[in-house]
């Protein structure tokens, strides 16, 4: 057969009766898993049912594929493009209780769902599942023996927003990529391990997994814990990246200790690269700020964050502060990070390493302290509270409170090669296939100053055409590197 380039699912697989009244018909559990993942991984896909079928199942049927833009059609009448494949790249999925033979007529390969434990596939030509989430490791199974070696199973786990991001920009396709690499989601719904055994490559975003840090010990969701067993006991298993690598990335403290060697990069004749000053502090009470921030080559303003940089609530709230008295009072999440206030004229520079290919987006971002200051409502200087993953005290903010921009000197150009120098020092340093991490220039001296850094970012900034490539050559990359050791 050929690679599977549609699935059609048969009413019998859709529907399932409702337990407190039997003439109502309703969705199978695990439908809507199923469907939403073929649609997010850009698998052409259709519902059939049987001309005999009552109006109210059809009627579930069409609604059901109007709203992920499904073909819809009988048995019967197989619309054109379903029906004419020669060479069985077309998966039927059916349960074992429909009448099979129908389905003869037509070169499709039959999956049969197996309802009741009754099984009825006999069929060498058929394959049979116990469950409809099933179906996306069925079809990498089956493109794999294909494709042969050529062909590489990624399994994924993240969060449902953050799915569905990377999958509408078609960056997890379950049919196989230029490059030969297939896309699937590792549920909850099925044991790790039966899932894991057909996969090459884990992709995970450990960040959406987080439920508490306590004491500098993460807390994951059972289904990370058990994925971290798992690739505790099967260390040749390829990982992007493993976890080990991304604790750095979940402390500001220890980051902005791995920025401190940024030092080596810098040669006389260039702008400085560097990270942002910094201090960290246990308690708001009883410590000599003015000291501690002298001694750190800090000056007012400055940012405050947690020292833990994802996977809690509160790590993004944030202040910015004016008066050293205000430190006393502060509501950000302790231990904390007192850094660099950087005045950088409003404008921020995202890059992305995906591999060894780097790119990078401006964004507009915080204003220069003399304007942060006429948005802290003049001589208060109160510090300015924040969530910098919902809202940023930006320049347009600062114009709707009657703050002005006038009079900003705008930044030169960046320096691509000193920042992608960097870069490659970062990805040595840190060993990550994929990460970002955010520039600021400096006023004044020109230094170049990262002031963030980032496991797995979106990278949505970058054209999808120009992206989604680089970001499977990373995974393959990586793949064939491990593999080759």
């Amino acid at each position: 057969m050929g690679v599977v380039r549609g699935v059609i699912l048969d009413e019998s697989v859709l529907l399932a009766e409702n337990d407190n009244d039997k003439t109502v018909s309703l969705l199978r559990p695990g439908v809507e898993f199923l469907i939403r993942t073929l649609f997010l991984s850009r698998t052409h896909c259709g519902i059939a049912y049987g001309v005999g079928l009552p109006e109210d199942k059809v009627s579930i049927l069409k609604r059901t594929a109007d709203l992920y833009s499904l073909d819809c059609f009988t048995v019967n009448e197989v619309m054109p493009g379903w029906s004419n494949t020669n060479d069985g790249s077309i998966v039927y999925l059916v349960s074992n209780k429909e009448f099979l033979p129908k389905l003869s007529s037509y070169n499709w390969l039959i999956v049969v769902l197996n309802v009741g434990g009754e099984s009825l596939c006999h069929n060498p030509n058929m394959l049979q599942i116990e469950n409809l989430e099933e179906l996306p490791l069925t079809i990498c199974q089956l493109n794999k023996r294909t494709n042969g070696t050529n062909a590489v199973t990624v399994g994924y786990i993240m969060k449902p927003s953050r799915v569905e991001d990377f999958a509408k920009r078609g960056a997890f396709p379950l049919c196989p990529t230029q490059n030969g690499l297939m896309f699937m989601p590792l549920t909850s719904k099925l044991p790790l391990s039966s899932q894991l055994k057909d996969v090459d490559i884990v992709l995970h975003k450990a960040t959406d997994e987080i439920l508490s840090i306590e004491d500098n010990k993460l807390t994951f969701t059972q289904n990370m814990q058990a994925l971290q067993r798992y690739l505790d006991q099967h260390q040749d298993l390829c990982v992007v990246d493993p976890l080990s690598n991304i604790y750095p990335l979940l402390d500001r403290l220890e980051i902005q200790q791995v920025l401190l060697g940024l030092v080596e990069l810098n040669t006389e004749g260039r702008y400085l690269i560097r990270g942002a000053h910094f201090l960290k502090v246990d308690s708001f009470d009883g410590f000599d700020f003015a000291t501690g921030i002298s001694e750190a080559r800090l000056s007012l303003p400055c940012i405050v964050k947690p020292k833990v940089a994802c996977g809690v609530s509160d790590a993004h709230k944030m202040a910015i502060v004016f008066r050293v008295e205000d430190f006393k009072s502060l509501n950000v999440p302790l231990p904390a990070v007192i850094q660099e206030y950087v005045d950088h004229s409003s404008t921020l520079y995202k890059f992305y390493v995906l591999g060894e290919k780097i790119f990078y987006a401006v964004k507009k971002s915080i204003p220069n302290a003399n304007i942060l200051i006429k948005l802290s409502n003049g001589d208060e200087l109160k510090p300015l509270l924040f969530d910098s993953l919902k809202s940023l005290p930006t320049a347009d903010s600062i114009k709707g409170s009657g703050a002005s921009d006038h009079g900003i000197t705008r930044n030169e150009s960046i320096d691509l090669k000193l920042v992608t120098d960097a870069a490659n020092w970062l990805r040595r340093k840190l060993h990550l296939t994929i990460f970002g991490f955010d520039v600021v220039i400096q006023e004044g001296t020109h230094d170049h100053v990262i002031v963030d850094v980032n496991y797995l970012p979106s990278f949505k900034e970058v054209p999808d055409d120009i992206s989604i490539p680089a970001f499977w050559e990373a995974i393959r990359n990586k793949f064939d590197c491990r593999i080759s050791k």
